[in-house]
């Protein structure tokens, strides 16, 4: 506690401001967002300062091609909205304002500085106010790596680095800036981050920032839920989920975190449809083809909802019914750790129950459920059940010819099924002459592990 009290009065590292060529760094204003230049632009004329700061700056220099834009100014929250007819301040434990052009926005932050005792935090060292405005140079000593406290002034075409951020930037380090056991209780969140951008960016996490991760891990339940769920969408959204989560084990961050994935890791094939469901995600995420958050938080639920299900349906509660009450079990206990938001916890409930309907082959219902504005997703979501062995191949095959075909052959397709199971209804039973199974059997049993079989195409994960 003397040394996280020290860390935080005492400055971290002496700040040294050095300049660098944007064009002999391969970095150019051309390379950045128009919408970024423009705020930069318009506050240096209003006489702030103003740069474009982090991960921008950090992908344009690394050789990966900015997506998001972010701008940093000694100018206050409020002044920053004065300048501009769509700007909205958001937040309270930290103060931001986002600049709205169409599709994108630019997010605004002002200098902040970590003097001590003027920072607002909890009993754990976790920071709850930090709106102490400061100079350019504690700004950079209180972001949270040295490769994201690079500021690029377009204008001029000068990178700004006044903490070693280019050293790590050539290195491909990732280094946070002062102590780690005092930058991780101010924000859990940090250890999260290490580890997503280590593995986005091809980095290695320098030993002093990776080694107290393990020893830390608790403090991720210090998060709130709702902030703890944007971090982990980054981190499932960023092309490289399957390498992530496996090295959020290896730190010992997954446990806890994401109880789902410890339970999904126990069960049979529970790791094969996880592991399908975000090497498809990883693969459209690359290929810039649009996601549904909604989908794969589905999928990574699914098998605690089959679980459940399964325990429900076998202490005689009805086969649909026994779904719906497993589905809000397990929703519920989730946001304990992370709060799954109610536009996607309705589509992901849809996609569920959608499930067992698939069974229902004979009838008008199959012409009624293609009209759902799920189906889709839950048809992607079929597939990749399917591919996990879960599902027969014939099912998920004669849907997909159902889907591909015009009406009246589709009409066809439900009585030919109605023809075949009239005959097997009438044909005498093998054997002992038991009763056959339900249907509601089969569908459950098949969602706990069934037949082997290879999908007809890849899961669109819900477009």
């Amino acid at each position: 506690m003397i040394k996280a009290f020290i860390e935080r009065v005492l400055p971290r590292k002496k700040a040294v401001r050095v300049e660098h060529s944007g064009k002999a760094l391969g970095i150019h204003s051309e390379h950045m967002s128009k919408n970024a230049v423009y705020v930069c632009d318009k506050l240096q004329r209003a006489g702030f300062e103003a740069y474009i700061v982090g991960g921008a700056v950090r992908d344009a220099l690394l050789g990966v091609i900015p997506k998001d834009f972010d701008v940093a100014t000694n100018a206050t929250p409020e002044q920053v909205r004065h300048e501009f007819r769509r700007a909205f301040i958001i937040g309270r434990r930290f103060k931001l304002v986002h600049v709205t052009f169409g599709d994108e926005t630019i997010e605004v932050s002002t200098f902040r500085s970590n003097r001590g005792g003027e920072v607002e935090s909890d009993a754990t060292g976790r920071i709850t106010s930090d709106n102490v405005y400061g100079t350019q140079a504690e700004d950079a000593a209180r972001r949270d790596f040295t490769i994201n406290a690079l500021y690029y002034d377009p204008g001029k075409d000068v990178v700004v680095d006044f903490m070693g951020g280019l050293k790590d930037v050539e290195k491909r380090t990732l280094r946070l800036i002062g102590a780690a056991e005092t930058r991780y209780r101010e924000d859990p969140v940090r250890m999260l981050r290490a580890v997503r951008l280590a593995v986005k960016l091809n980095c290695s996490i320098a030993k002093a920032t990776a080694t107290p991760i393990r020893q830390h891990s608790e403090l991720i339940k210090n998060v709130p839920p709702a902030r703890l769920f944007d971090e982990i969408q980054k981190l499932l959204l960023s092309g490289y989920a399957n390498a992530t989560l496996a090295e959020l084990r290896k730190h010992g961050l997954a446990e806890g975190l994401l109880p789902l994935l410890d339970l999904i890791y126990q069960q049979p094939g529970g790791q094969k449809f996880i592991e399908l469901a975000l090497d498809n995600t990883d693969r459209r995420v690359r290929e810039d083809k649009p996601v549904s958050p909604a989908f794969l938080f589905a999928s990574l639920l699914w098998h605690q909802v089959v679980k459940r299900w399964g325990e429900i349906e076998a202490a005689g509660e009805h086969h649909v019914p026994a779904l719906m009450l497993a589905m809000e079990q397990v929703i519920d206990e989730q946001r304990e750790t992370i709060t799954l938001p109610q536009r996607f916890a309705g589509i992901t409930r849809e996609i569920w129950l959608m499930q067992p309907r698939f069974e229902q082959r004979n009838s008008k219902a199959a012409l009624r459920m293609v009209e759902q504005p799920r189906f889709r997703a839950a048809y992607d979501f079929l597939l990749l059940r399917t591919a996990a062995g879960e599902v027969e191949q014939e099912l998920t095959d004669w849907w997909t010819h159902f889907i591909e075909s015009d009406p009246d052959i589709r009409q066809e397709l439900i009585n030919q099924r109605q023809r075949a199971q009239a005959r097997h209804s009438t044909a005498p039973a093998e054997g002992s002459g038991r009763r056959r199974r339900s249907r509601g059997g089969r569908g459950r049993r098949r969602a706990s592990g069934g037949a082997d079989g290879e999908p007809s195409g890849a899961p669109g994960l819900g477009e």
